[in-house]
């Protein structure tokens, strides 16, 4: 059972967005607040736009894998990544999810079709408690830099 000190985030993304450099900052700061920090990487051809996916377990005594179903946050980068590590976000959990989609090469060249927001976002509303969006990457933009999205997502999850 967890203590009211523990808190499980998983971030999943896509390559190129900030997946592990946000988890190290996370990870980075709670460490500075005094608190055990655990977390794991898994990821695919993240430097081409892969399937990028962190575990973070502040203040867990535990291994650094966050179990299915035992995320308090899921912090999703890219929309379709979000629903496909929705899994481990826990039924009392919250999905904070960027809006902006990075379409993968069989959508740009034709062969498939990405599927509209609201399609990917219901499944995730039946999973968790609350699922918050904004489109990280034009606030980013707005404020000069694209590439920065991933720091505009850890500033919603501070809040």
């Amino acid at each position: 059972m967890k203590t009211a000190e523990c808190c499980d985030i998983v971030v999943a993304g896509v390559g190129g967005q900030g997946v592990i450099l946000l988890s190290k900052i996370i990870g980075k700061a709670a460490v500075k607040e005094g608190l055990p920090v655990r977390a794991a990487e898994t990821h695919g051809m993240a430097q081409r736009g892969g399937s990028v996916i962190t575990h973070i377990r502040l203040g867990c005594k535990f291994g650094p894998l966050v179990p299915v179903g035992g995320a308090d946050i899921l912090l999703g980068l890219e929309p379709a990544e979000a629903l496909r590590y929705a899994h481990y976000v826990s039924k009392g959990g919250i999905a904070l999810v960027n809006t902006n989609p990075v379409l993968p090469s069989t959508v740009t060249t034709g062969r498939a079709k990405y599927p509209p927001l609201d399609e990917i976002l219901a499944p995730l509303r039946r999973i968790c408690r609350d699922v918050k969006t904004l489109d990280a990457t034009k606030l980013a933009a707005n404020a000069g830099n694209p590439q920065a999205m991933n720091v505009v997502m850890l500033g919603a999850l501070s809040k």
